[in-house]
């Protein structure tokens, strides 16, 4: 079967209905689509069998060296397993990288939600778990931060401004914490230079982040944890009155 004669017509069909049509993107991302579809939706559960090559290749109209390409992208993924001699199988019905792709096309207001709710649990731990040198650390950060510039060097401020944010996500001793924040720090970076872009936005001030510091310092986690969310609700608020909703 040629890939090119049925890229118009990429259609998955289970053992029992048939899935809806495939978007005209690339035949492999399409056919990655459409297996990731069945096993998130629980057609194909963890640990069961997937269909064998050629038999998915004739249900997804495509050739098999695309069948193949996608079960590799998908086994890299840890999302399927491939045993030699025996078949592939689903091994998770979560794909990370598909997750984070997800996440970054979220609108501005997902995101910053979602900068409240890691940013207020990184610092109620923080204030319980923090060391002198986790201290020392903030403090230092907080004064590198400073306040938004009025104009120049935006992107070094945003540095400077996660580079605070993560001192307080290491310095809750939460290892998977610390990690998830990390990687969300690409798209943090990419919204809050939209969010400065736009003046009408506010962005709380170095004295804002300062109360975050006090309050982990003095070991009050439920201080910390208000005013961590101080610091974002105003932009969180803004971004909803301009959504009119």
């Amino acid at each position: 079967m040629n890939d090119a004669s049925h890229s118009a017509r990429l259609k998955i069909m289970s053992a029992t209905a048939p899935l809806p049509q495939a978007p005209r993107t690339s035949l492999v991302d399409s056919t990655i689509s459409l297996i990731r579809t069945q096993i998130e939706s629980g057609a194909w559960k963890v640990g069961q069998r997937i269909p064998r090559e050629p038999d998915l290749a004739a249900m997804l109209q495509v050739g098999r060296n695309t069948v193949r390409e996608a079960i590799r992208v998908l086994s890299h993924a840890q999302v399927l397993e491939v045993r030699q001699g025996d078949g592939t199988y689903v091994r998770s019905s979560v794909d990370p990288a598909e997750v984070m792709r997800r996440v970054s096309h979220a609108s501005l207001r997902d995101h910053f939600e979602l900068r409240a709710i890691l940013e207020t649990e990184a610092a109620r731990l923080a204030a319980t778990r923090r060391t002198d040198e986790d201290l020392e650390r903030l403090g230092r950060l907080l004064e590198a931060r400073g306040d938004v510039p009025a104009d120049g060097d935006l992107a070094g401020f945003i540095d400077r401004d996660l580079a605070f944010h993560a001192a307080i996500a290491t310095a809750a001793h939460n290892a998977a914490l610390a990690e998830l924040y990390r990687y969300f720090s690409a798209a943090v970076r990419q919204n809050t230079q939209a969010v400065l872009a736009e003046r009408e936005v506010p962005e709380p001030g170095a004295a804002a982040h300062a109360g975050i510091v006090e309050a982990i310092e003095r070991r009050d986690p439920e201080g910390a944890a208000i005013a961590a969310r101080a610091v974002v609700a105003p932009v969180i608020a803004k971004l909803t009155e301009l959504l009119g909703r």
